[in-house]
C-alpha cells in the first residue's frame, strides 16, 4: 500500500494541495481568513451571488429530476430493440464540454428567436441556465435511478394493481419508497454539477447572472481581487466538502439498501408509452444538438455550406493558431491526461480500500471525501494556484506543455476514483477466499478476481477522464497563450465571445466536432463496458 499511497500523496500534493493553498494563501495575505470573509459576507453583491448559487442547483435538480424520472422508467421497465444505444446517447451530454453545450443552446434560441430584446427572449436568462443544466444532468438520473429501478421486482407492483390499486397509487407507495436511496444519490449528484457549473453559467447568464464559481474567475481574472476571489474559494470548497460528504454517503446507503435481482416475469413491450418516452427524450436531448449541427451548416445568407468548417484551418486574428489545430492539441493532451488520471486514481482506489480493511471505515471514508474534492474545487481556482506555484523551484513547468495534461488529470483523477471503488467494493471477500483455498497465491487471486472485477470500471473512468480533458477549459485559461497550449474549449470560448457570423459559424463547426469526437468516446466506452459486464 505504500507505492499507491505515495504516488497519490506526492501528485495530489504537488498539482492540487499545494496550488489550492497557495491561491488561499495569497487572497487572503495577512489579514486572516475571517476578516476575509467577513467582508464577502458583508457586502450585498456578494451574498446574492451565494444566495443565486445555491437555488439555481436547487432548482436545477428538481426539473433534472422531473424530466428524466419517465425516460429513467421507460429504460428500467421496458424492453425494445436499441435500448442499449439509447442509453449510450444519452450519456453524451453528459460527458461534452460545457462550451459545447452554451454553444448549443446558443444556436437554438438564434434558430428558434429566442435570442431577441423581446418578452420570449432567454438568452443570458436564469431559464438558459436551468434547461442547460438538466440537458446535461439527464444521463446522471437516468442511469443512477434507471439501474436501480431495473433491479427492483416487478411483481410487487403487479400485486398492488391486483388488489385495485391505481397506477398512481402503485408508483407513489411501492415504487418511490423502493427508489428513495438512488433518487436522493443523484439528485445529490446533479446539485453539485449544477452548484459547480461554470462554462454555462458564464456564457448563457451573461454579466448580470454570477455563481460562485463565475465570480472567483470574474474577480481573480478581470478585477486582479484575489482576496476576494480566495474568500470566496474557501466558502465554495466548504459547500463542496460537505456536498461530497452527502453525495457519498447517500451513495453507500443506495448500495447498502440495493435489492438482490430475483427473476421475474419481463416487463411486456408498450408501444404509447415508449414512444411517448423516446419523443421526450428527443426533444429534450436531441433538439439542442441538431440545431447546433444546422447552425454550422448555415451560412450568412441562410444557405447550407461546409464554408465554416474548412474555415477552422485558417487562423483568425483573436486566436493564436487555428481552431483546427486547437482541436488537435486537445485530442494530444486528452491521452497523456487519461493514461495519467487512470494511473493516479487507480493508486487512489486501492488506498481508499486498503484503508478501509486496516484503519476503518472512517478513515477510509475520508479518503475518499480528499480524492474527490478536486471533482467540485472551482477549476479557475486550480488553474490559478499553478500560475503561482508552477513558476519556481522546484518545479518550474508553468510555461512547459506538460503542465496542460497535468491540469487535465487533476480533473479527471475523482471520475477514476468514483467509478472504480464501488466496483472493487462489489467483489466479495469469499470470491478471494475460494480462490485462496483452490491453491491461489495472493497476487494471483487477485489478478484473477478484482481486476477483471475492475475492468469496465477502469474502461469507465479513463474514458470519462478523456472527455473531461477534452472538454476542460477553466484551468487552461491561465496557462500562456501560445500555439501548442491552445485548447478546443478555450479556442470555441473566444469564438462564442466575438461578434460576426463567420465567426459564430466557425464557432458552430468546432463545437460539433468536439461534440463527434466526445460522443465516439462515450461510445465505445458504454458499448465495451456493457459487453464486459453483461449486463445488456
Amino acid at each position: 500500500m505504500l507505492l499507491p499511497a505515495g504516488l497519490v500523496i506526492l501528485f495530489m500534493g504537488l498539482f492540487f494541495v499545494w496550488p489550492v493553498a497557495a491561491v488561499i494563501h495569497r487572497g487572503f495575505g495577512g489579514s486572516g481568513a475571517a476578516g476575509g470573509l467577513g467582508e464577502v459576507f458583508a457586502s450585498p453583491s456578494h451574498r446574492s451571488v451565494i444566495w443565486f448559487t445555491f437555488w439555481q442547483a436547487a432548482a436545477s435538480t428538481a426539473l433534472t429530476v422531473a424530466v428524466a424520472l419517465p425516460a429513467a422508467a421507460a429504460v428500467a421497465r421496458l424492453r425494445f430493440r436499441g435500448r442499449r444505444l439509447v442509453r449510450a446517447v444519452a450519456t453524451v451530454p453528459f460527458t461534452l464540454p460545457t462550451v459545447v453545450v452554451a454553444a448549443a443552446f446558443e444556436g437554438t434560441f438564434d434558430r428558434l428567436g429566442l435570442a431577441g430584446d423581446g418578452a420570449l427572449s432567454l438568452r443570458h436568462t436564469i431559464w438558459a441556465i436551468l434547461l442547460a443544466h438538466m440537458f446535461f444532468n439527464y444521463a446522471v438520473v437516468l442511469r443512477i435511478v434507471g439501474a436501480h429501478w431495473e433491479s427492483l421486482d416487478a411483481r410487487v407492483e403487479d400485486q398492488a394493481r391486483v388488489l385495485g390499486a391505481s397506477r398512481f397509487a402503485v408508483f407513489r407507495h411501492v415504487v418511490l419508497p423502493r427508489l428513495a436511496p438512488s433518487l436522493a444519490a443523484a439528485s445529490a449528484i446533479v446539485f453539485l454539477f449544477s452548484f459547480t457549473s461554470f462554462g454555462v453559467v458564464l456564457i448563457l447568464g451573461g454579466p448580470t447572472r454570477a455563481t460562485i464559481e463565475t465570480e472567483i474567475y470574474r474577480q481573480a481574472v478581470v478585477r486582479l481581487d484575489l482576496s476576494v476571489a480566495a474568500s470566496l474559494a474557501v466558502i465554495q470548497l466548504a459547500a463542496v466538502l460537505a456536498l461530497v460528504i452527502v453525495s457519498i454517503l447517500l451513495e453507500r446507503r443506495r448500495a447498502s439498501s440495493a435489492p438482490a435481482i430475483v427473476a421475474a416475469p419481463a416487463p411486456r413491450h408498450r408501444g404509447i408509452g415508449l414512444m411517448f418516452n423516446l419523443g421526450v427524450m428527443g426533444l429534450v436531448l436531441g433538439l439542442p444538438l441538431a440545431l447546433l449541427v444546422e447552425r454550422s451548416l448555415i451560412a450568412g445568407d441562410g444557405s447550407y455550406t461546409l464554408r465554416h468548417y474548412s474555415a477552422m484551418a485558417q487562423r483568425v486574428n483573436l486566436l493564436p493558431d487555428t481552431a483546427l489545430a486547437a482541436l488537435a492539441n486537445s485530442l494530444q493532451f486528452a491521452v497523456p491526461a487519461a493514461a495519467l488520471a487512470l494511473l493516479v486514481g487507480g493508486a487512489a482506489a486501492i488506498v481508499v480500500l486498503r484503508s478501509a480493511s486496516l484503519t476503518g471505515r472512517t478513515v477510509a471514508g475520508l479518503t475518499d471525501v480528499t480524492l474527490t474534492l478536486p471533482l467540485g474545487t472551482s477549476a479557475v481556482t486550480v488553474g490559478l494556484g499553478f500560475l503561482l506555484v508552477l513558476n519556481r523551484p522546484p518545479i518550474d513547468i508553468r510555461t512547459a506543455v506538460i503542465v496542460v495534461p497535468i491540469a487535465h488529470a487533476v480533473v479527471g483523477i475523482p471520475f477514476v476514483v468514483r467509478t472504480l471503488v464501488p466496483m472493487l467494493r462489489s467483489v466479495s471477500p469469499r470470491v478471494r477466499e475460494a480462490a485462496a483455498m483452490l491453491g491461489a497465491s495472493p497476487w494471483r487471486a487477485r489478478r484473477e478476481v478484482d481486476l477483471p472485477a475492475a475492468a469496465r470500471g477502469a474502461a469507465v473512468g479513463a474514458g470519462f477522464a478523456f472527455a473531461v480533458s477534452l472538454g476542460e477549459f477553466g484551468a487552461t485559461s491561465f496557462i500562456p497563450r501560445r500555439p501548442e497550449t491552445l485548447t478546443a474549449p478555450l479556442a470555441l470560448f473566444r469564438l462564442l465571445g466575438t461578434p460576426g457570423d463567420a465567426l459564430r459559424g466557425q464557432a458552430m463547426a468546432l463545437a460539433v466536432s468536439l461534440m463527434v469526437l466526445t460522443a465516439l468516446v462515450v461510445f465505445l466506452m458504454d458499448l465495451w463496458g456493457d459487453a464486459r459486464s453483461g449486463v445488456f
